[in-house]
């Protein structure tokens, strides 16, 4: 019998259209001799639809005029099993049951925890990092304080609420200039390098506050690395096992990776070849630097990975000052853009295989943490009345 897998991708969030890119990616890839795919399209209003057509890149050009053939669905659990429920009509009827959840989403409201949280309070396995490990990889402050106390490599930096900038811009100008320009301007929970501004000048910084403050009420702002070259590393597996991918070198000719070298490019029909998402990024595997250098970012990156208490797959970026020959973690992606499948691909690890890999690590995540304790037997509130519950004081 063959595993049911639901691929959950989409949601409210500006990396929305990624996430079908990768979603789809993927659904092509799945080894369906060993894996039933049932797709899971969060659309951009919240609505959780499901229908086999949502396998279909093309669907997604016109979704408001096809949807109708799809069902909105909810997750439930009803004894032991998994069902996604129909929500239309008087009468909930089960669609399919489930077995496993794989969330394939980016950005804020599904890649920072929210989604793994509902995940986790239905009770469903799903694949990747935890409620933790989502929400730290999301929040480029929060991980920029926790590399630091672990020793790990980072830029010197500093960030704000949007409240404190509204309130003492004067200060916030302030430490921008301690660090010194050129800085990066950056919403703090975002990917997909929405919302960053490369800013030259102290007179440029208030309109890329401002546009990094449209998307998000934390803003960071980081010292830019000189002589950049920007590389990758991926790492897969859990907290008691890290395995590194071969290190990618990406170019651009802007000051940073943008958006549009990662994602924009498209043809008609389906997403198959390294041609799509983050897989059509201009790049050089593996990364023109030195052996030393790559064997140590590559355990940078799994200590970082086990930092962060991430799962399955992610992808880590880096900043390398040429001149001086240092290194500096940038951020880990904990869903990155086409799973980072073209880095495996190179350590020989097919797509097919690498997506087998991390469902089963999610199987046996899901079977030693059901050996640990979460609740006991025993109902304390049925010792107390209405006299014993205003006794709880003493």
């Amino acid at each position: 019998m063959k595993i049911k897998v639901a691929v959950i991708f989409g949601g409210e969030t500006v990396e929305h259209e990624v996430s079908v890119i990768t979603a789809v990616q993927a659904m092509e890839h799945i080894n369906q001799d060993k894996y039933e795919i049932v797709p899971i399209y969060i659309s951009k209003d919240r609505i959780w639809y499901t229908s086999p057509m949502l396998m279909d890149i093309d669907v997604y050009k016109d979704f408001n005029d096809l949807k109708r053939y799809a069902k909105q669905v909810v997750l439930t659990k009803i004894g032991d099993k998994f069902y996604l429920q129909n929500t239309k009509g008087l009468f909930k009827r089960n669609i399919t049951d489930i077995d496993i959840a794989f969330p394939i989403v980016h950005g804020n409201n599904v890649e920072d925890g929210t989604l793994q949280g509902y995940l986790d309070s239905v009770g469903i396995p799903y694949v990747g990092s935890k409620v933790l490990g989502s929400s730290l990889g999301q929040d480029k402050v929060v991980m920029k304080q926790v590399f630091k106390d672990m020793g790990l490599p980072i830029v010197d930096y500093t960030w704000f609420f949007d409240s404190e900038y509204a309130d003492d811009c004067e200060e916030i100008f302030g430490n921008v200039k301690k660090i010194g320009y050129p800085v990066i301007v950056k919403p703090a929970t975002l990917g997909s390098s929405v919302g960053i501004t490369y800013v030259k000048e102290e007179k440029e910084l208030a309109n890329a506050i401002e546009e990094a403050m449209k998307y998000d009420v934390k803003v960071v702002v980081e010292k830019a690395v000189k002589n950049l070259v920007e590389v990758n590393c991926s790492v897969l597996g859990n907290y008691s096992h890290q395995e590194a991918s071969v290190i990618e070198e990406v170019t651009s000719d802007e000051e940073f990776l943008t958006y549009a070298d990662k994602y924009i490019g498209g043809s008609k029909g389906k997403l198959k070849g390294p041609s799509k998402g983050m897989a059509s990024a201009s790049r050089i595997i593996p990364a023109r630097i030195s052996k030393e250098m790559t064997e140590s970012i590559q355990e940078t990156s799994k200590q970082a990975f086990k930092a962060l208490n991430l799962g399955g797959v992610c992808r880590i970026d880096y900043l390398i000052d040429k001149k001086t020959n240092k290194y500096y973690i940038n951020e880990p992606n904990t869903i990155p853009g086409s799973l980072a499948f073209y880095l495996w691909e190179k350590t020989g690890k097919k797509y097919e295989d690498l997506l087998d890999e991390m469902i089963t690590l999610c199987i046996k995540d899901y079977k030693n943490r059901s050996k640990k304790v979460y609740s006991f037997e025993s109902n304390i509130l049925s010792n107390y009345g209405i006299k014993g519950l205003k006794g709880m004081k003493k």
